[in-house]
Protein backbone atom coordinates (compact mmCIF):
# COMPACT_ATOMS: atom_id res chain seq x y z
CA UNK A 1 0.00 0.00 0.00
CA UNK A 2 1.36 3.45 -0.93
CA UNK A 3 1.36 6.30 1.56
CA UNK A 4 -1.45 7.97 -0.38
CA UNK A 5 -3.69 4.92 -0.08
CA UNK A 6 -3.31 5.03 3.69
CA UNK A 7 -3.82 8.76 4.05
CA UNK A 8 -7.04 10.67 4.60
CA UNK A 9 -7.76 14.10 3.13
CA UNK A 10 -10.57 16.44 4.09
CA UNK A 11 -11.55 19.15 1.59
CA UNK A 12 -13.95 21.88 2.66
CA UNK A 13 -16.16 23.18 -0.13
CA UNK A 14 -15.04 20.01 -1.84
CA UNK A 15 -17.99 19.27 -4.10
CA UNK A 16 -18.22 22.42 -6.24
CA UNK A 17 -15.94 24.66 -8.28
CA UNK A 18 -12.22 24.51 -7.49
CA UNK A 19 -12.98 22.29 -4.50
CA UNK A 20 -14.46 19.56 -6.69
CA UNK A 21 -11.29 19.55 -8.81
CA UNK A 22 -9.17 19.21 -5.66
CA UNK A 23 -11.33 16.35 -4.41
CA UNK A 24 -11.08 14.47 -7.71
CA UNK A 25 -7.33 14.95 -8.15
CA UNK A 26 -6.61 13.76 -4.60
CA UNK A 27 -8.93 10.78 -4.99
CA UNK A 28 -7.23 9.84 -8.27
CA UNK A 29 -3.89 10.04 -6.44
CA UNK A 30 -5.10 7.40 -4.01
CA UNK A 31 -6.12 9.44 -0.98
CA UNK A 32 -9.29 8.65 0.93
CA UNK A 33 -11.15 11.91 0.46
CA UNK A 34 -13.88 13.42 2.62
CA UNK A 35 -15.54 16.30 0.76
CA UNK A 36 -17.43 18.74 2.96
CA UNK A 37 -20.39 20.76 1.75
CA UNK A 38 -22.49 23.27 3.66
CA UNK A 39 -25.60 23.33 1.44
CA UNK A 40 -26.80 21.83 -1.84
CA UNK A 41 -26.46 18.33 -0.38
CA UNK A 42 -28.30 16.68 -3.26
CA UNK A 43 -25.89 18.23 -5.79
CA UNK A 44 -22.95 17.12 -3.61
CA UNK A 45 -24.25 13.56 -3.52
CA UNK A 46 -24.73 13.66 -7.30
CA UNK A 47 -21.10 14.78 -7.69
CA UNK A 48 -19.92 11.81 -5.61
CA UNK A 49 -22.17 9.41 -7.53
CA UNK A 50 -20.79 10.63 -10.86
CA UNK A 51 -17.20 10.20 -9.61
CA UNK A 52 -18.10 6.65 -8.57
CA UNK A 53 -19.84 5.66 -11.79
CA UNK A 54 -17.45 7.46 -14.12
CA UNK A 55 -14.06 6.72 -12.55
CA UNK A 56 -14.71 4.32 -9.69
CA UNK A 57 -13.68 6.97 -7.15
CA UNK A 58 -15.01 6.76 -3.60
CA UNK A 59 -15.86 10.26 -2.34
CA UNK A 60 -17.20 10.51 1.21
CA UNK A 61 -19.53 13.53 1.27
CA UNK A 62 -20.34 15.10 4.63
CA UNK A 63 -22.12 18.28 5.62
CA UNK A 64 -20.83 21.04 7.92
CA UNK A 65 -20.73 24.81 8.22
CA UNK A 66 -17.09 25.84 8.66
CA UNK A 67 -18.19 29.20 10.08
CA UNK A 68 -19.41 27.27 13.13
CA UNK A 69 -16.55 26.08 15.39
CA UNK A 70 -18.72 23.27 16.79
CA UNK A 71 -19.32 21.97 13.26
CA UNK A 72 -15.57 22.05 12.59
CA UNK A 73 -14.83 20.04 15.73
CA UNK A 74 -17.60 17.61 14.88
CA UNK A 75 -16.55 16.96 11.27
CA UNK A 76 -12.89 16.47 12.18
CA UNK A 77 -13.78 14.15 15.07
CA UNK A 78 -16.11 12.13 12.85
CA UNK A 79 -13.39 11.65 10.23
CA UNK A 80 -10.87 10.55 12.85
CA UNK A 81 -13.45 8.23 14.41
CA UNK A 82 -14.32 6.60 11.08
CA UNK A 83 -10.87 6.51 9.46
CA UNK A 84 -8.56 6.57 12.48
CA UNK A 85 -6.59 9.53 11.16
CA UNK A 86 -6.63 12.84 9.31
CA UNK A 87 -3.52 13.65 7.28
CA UNK A 88 -4.48 16.37 4.81
CA UNK A 89 -6.73 19.37 5.44
CA UNK A 90 -7.60 21.60 2.48
CA UNK A 91 -9.37 24.78 3.55
CA UNK A 92 -11.16 25.69 0.35
CA UNK A 93 -14.69 26.68 1.42
CA UNK A 94 -15.50 30.30 0.67
CA UNK A 95 -18.39 32.65 -0.04
CA UNK A 96 -18.81 36.07 -1.61
CA UNK A 97 -21.12 38.92 -0.63
CA UNK A 98 -19.99 41.63 -3.04
CA UNK A 99 -20.87 45.29 -2.55
CA UNK A 100 -18.94 48.54 -2.38
CA UNK A 101 -17.59 49.31 1.08
CA UNK A 102 -19.94 52.26 1.52
CA UNK A 103 -22.98 50.10 0.78
CA UNK A 104 -21.81 46.91 2.49
CA UNK A 105 -23.81 45.76 5.48
CA UNK A 106 -22.03 44.50 8.59
CA UNK A 107 -23.65 41.11 8.07
CA UNK A 108 -22.13 40.87 4.56
CA UNK A 109 -18.66 41.53 5.97
CA UNK A 110 -19.15 39.27 8.97
CA UNK A 111 -20.44 36.24 7.05
CA UNK A 112 -17.58 36.32 4.54
CA UNK A 113 -14.93 36.67 7.25
CA UNK A 114 -16.44 33.86 9.31
CA UNK A 115 -16.52 31.41 6.41
CA UNK A 116 -13.35 32.39 4.54
CA UNK A 117 -10.98 33.19 7.43
CA UNK A 118 -12.44 31.98 10.71
CA UNK A 119 -13.40 28.69 9.05
CA UNK A 120 -9.82 27.72 8.15
CA UNK A 121 -8.70 28.69 11.67
CA UNK A 122 -11.45 26.60 13.27
CA UNK A 123 -10.68 23.62 11.02
CA UNK A 124 -6.94 23.83 11.62
CA UNK A 125 -7.43 24.14 15.36
CA UNK A 126 -9.59 21.01 15.32
CA UNK A 127 -7.24 19.00 13.09
CA UNK A 128 -3.82 19.94 14.44
CA UNK A 129 -3.83 17.95 17.70
CA UNK A 130 -4.26 14.64 15.85
CA UNK A 131 -1.76 15.62 13.16
CA UNK A 132 0.84 16.55 15.77
CA UNK A 133 0.19 13.37 17.73
CA UNK A 134 0.63 11.37 14.52
CA UNK A 135 3.76 13.30 13.54
CA UNK A 136 2.47 14.09 10.07
CA UNK A 137 0.09 16.62 8.61
CA UNK A 138 -0.53 18.90 5.68
CA UNK A 139 -2.74 21.99 5.91
CA UNK A 140 -3.34 23.78 2.61
CA UNK A 141 -5.30 27.03 2.55
CA UNK A 142 -6.88 28.25 -0.69
CA UNK A 143 -6.70 32.03 -0.96
CA UNK A 144 -7.17 34.30 -4.00
CA UNK A 145 -5.14 36.81 -5.97
CA UNK A 146 -7.51 39.54 -4.75
CA UNK A 147 -6.03 39.04 -1.27
CA UNK A 148 -2.95 40.75 -2.71
CA UNK A 149 -4.42 43.06 -5.35
CA UNK A 150 -7.81 43.97 -3.88
CA UNK A 151 -10.90 44.31 -6.04
CA UNK A 152 -13.70 46.87 -6.17
CA UNK A 153 -16.76 45.60 -4.33
CA UNK A 154 -14.85 42.91 -2.44
CA UNK A 155 -13.46 44.57 0.68
CA UNK A 156 -14.78 41.65 2.75
CA UNK A 157 -13.57 38.91 0.40
CA UNK A 158 -10.17 40.54 -0.21
CA UNK A 159 -9.62 41.04 3.51
CA UNK A 160 -10.54 37.42 4.27
CA UNK A 161 -8.21 36.07 1.60
CA UNK A 162 -5.35 38.34 2.67
CA UNK A 163 -5.89 37.15 6.24
CA UNK A 164 -5.12 33.61 5.08
CA UNK A 165 -1.58 34.69 4.25
CA UNK A 166 -0.86 35.62 7.85
CA UNK A 167 -2.71 32.61 9.23
CA UNK A 168 -0.71 30.29 6.98
CA UNK A 169 2.66 31.71 8.00
CA UNK A 170 1.88 31.74 11.70
CA UNK A 171 0.57 28.17 11.75
CA UNK A 172 3.61 27.10 9.72
CA UNK A 173 5.94 28.62 12.32
CA UNK A 174 4.03 27.00 15.19
CA UNK A 175 4.12 23.53 13.62
CA UNK A 176 7.48 23.58 11.81
CA UNK A 177 9.11 21.11 14.24
CA UNK A 178 6.06 18.89 14.65
CA UNK A 179 5.86 17.08 11.30
CA UNK A 180 3.14 19.38 9.96
CA UNK A 181 3.43 21.77 7.02
CA UNK A 182 1.08 24.67 6.36
CA UNK A 183 0.96 26.31 2.95
CA UNK A 184 -1.30 28.53 0.86
CA UNK A 185 -2.27 28.30 -2.81
CA UNK A 186 -3.26 31.57 -4.48
CA UNK A 187 -5.53 31.00 -7.48
CA UNK A 188 -5.66 33.63 -10.20
CA UNK A 189 -8.46 33.92 -12.74
CA UNK A 190 -9.90 30.42 -12.75
CA UNK A 191 -12.64 29.14 -15.04
CA UNK A 192 -15.64 28.18 -12.89
CA UNK A 193 -19.42 28.25 -13.10
CA UNK A 194 -19.28 31.78 -11.70
CA UNK A 195 -16.84 33.04 -14.34
CA UNK A 196 -18.93 31.36 -17.04
CA UNK A 197 -21.87 33.57 -16.12
CA UNK A 198 -19.93 36.81 -16.63
CA UNK A 199 -20.72 39.02 -19.63
CA UNK A 200 -18.25 38.43 -22.48
CA UNK A 201 -16.67 41.88 -22.22
CA UNK A 202 -16.00 41.51 -18.49
CA UNK A 203 -14.58 38.02 -18.97
CA UNK A 204 -12.28 39.33 -21.70
CA UNK A 205 -11.12 42.16 -19.43
CA UNK A 206 -10.17 39.57 -16.81
CA UNK A 207 -8.25 37.51 -19.38
CA UNK A 208 -6.45 40.63 -20.60
CA UNK A 209 -5.02 41.16 -17.09
CA UNK A 210 -3.34 37.74 -17.14
CA UNK A 211 0.13 37.60 -18.76
CA UNK A 212 -0.66 34.15 -20.18
CA UNK A 213 -3.87 35.61 -21.68
CA UNK A 214 -6.04 32.71 -20.63
CA UNK A 215 -8.06 31.50 -17.66
CA UNK A 216 -6.73 28.79 -15.41
CA UNK A 217 -8.57 25.55 -14.71
CA UNK A 218 -9.60 24.00 -11.42
CA UNK A 219 -7.14 21.20 -12.13
CA UNK A 220 -4.27 23.71 -12.11
CA UNK A 221 -5.06 24.53 -8.48
CA UNK A 222 -5.69 20.89 -7.62
CA UNK A 223 -2.30 19.78 -8.93
CA UNK A 224 -0.59 22.40 -6.75
CA UNK A 225 -2.55 21.11 -3.77
CA UNK A 226 -1.56 17.53 -4.60
CA UNK A 227 2.11 18.52 -4.59
CA UNK A 228 1.86 20.35 -1.26
CA UNK A 229 0.08 17.32 0.23
CA UNK A 230 2.83 14.96 -0.88
CA UNK A 231 5.95 13.62 0.81
CA UNK A 232 7.96 15.42 -1.86
CA UNK A 233 6.81 18.76 -0.38
CA UNK A 234 7.97 17.84 3.11
CA UNK A 235 10.47 20.73 3.25
CA UNK A 236 7.94 23.31 2.02
CA UNK A 237 6.07 25.22 4.71
CA UNK A 238 4.79 28.77 5.09
CA UNK A 239 4.74 29.15 1.29
CA UNK A 240 2.30 31.35 -0.60
CA UNK A 241 2.12 29.71 -4.02
CA UNK A 242 0.49 31.71 -6.83
CA UNK A 243 -1.17 29.61 -9.54
CA UNK A 244 -2.21 32.60 -11.57
CA UNK A 245 -0.71 32.60 -15.04
CA UNK A 246 1.76 35.30 -14.01
CA UNK A 247 -0.97 37.64 -12.75
CA UNK A 248 0.77 38.38 -9.46
CA UNK A 249 3.99 39.45 -11.19
CA UNK A 250 2.24 42.62 -12.30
Amino acid sequence: MSNNEARVALVTGGTRGIGSSITLVLARAGYKVVAVCNSHRSAADAFAAEAKSGEGLEIDVRQANVANPADCESIVNSVIRDYGRLDILVNNAGIVRDRSALKMQLLDFDQVMKTNLYGPFFMAKAALPKMIEHGFGRIINISSFVGETGRIGQSNYSASKAGLFGLTKTLALETAQKGVTVNCVIPGAIETEMSGSLPAEILQAVIDMVPMKKMGQGEDIAEAVKYLASDEAGYVTGALLPVAGGLLMM
